[in-house]
């Protein structure tokens, strides 16, 4: 079952647009001078690009992780997003889905930590901790 008690910081407009494909609504939570990457830790997973400092890129790592990352979308299990002050906010992102790299189901944890400004995310850190087979 999936759960996402919070919904209300741009971080979660983004997790949300991302699991159901629609990259529109991902593309209008992003600012367009974004400081993006996603880190895996003591992972070999090839991350240098998967890192991204304007819109056009970021739509260029996200078409790119739906071909050889997520081919068949994903899943959120749960969120949970935590105002940290300032604009800043760290989520806990759980979710499930079938991995290219490894060619199985998997459930991974991950942290990211993002800033917006005016609505739109314009910092985000995302490291992948877990890619548990289920």
């Amino acid at each position: 079952m999936t759960t996402n008690p919070t919904t209300h910081f741009p971080i979660d407009r983004v997790l949300a647009a991302f699991e159901k494909g629609d990259v529109p609504t991902l593309l209008d939570s992003i600012s367009d001078d974004v400081d993006f990457r996603i880190d895996h830790y003591r992972d070999e997973a090839d991350t240098s690009w998967q890192v991204a400092r304007h819109k056009a890129d970021v739509l260029a790592v996200v078409q790119r992780l739906g071909t050889e990352v997520f081919p068949q979308g994903t899943k959120i299990v749960h969120t949970h997003s935590q105002p940290l002050g300032d604009d800043w906010v760290i989520t806990k992102f759980h979710q499930r889905f079938f991995y290219a790299v490894q060619q199985r189901e998997v459930e991974s944890l991950t942290w990211i930590v993002s800033h917006s400004r005016n609505g739109q995310l314009d910092y985000f850190r995302e490291t992948v901790t877990t890619i548990t087979p289920t």
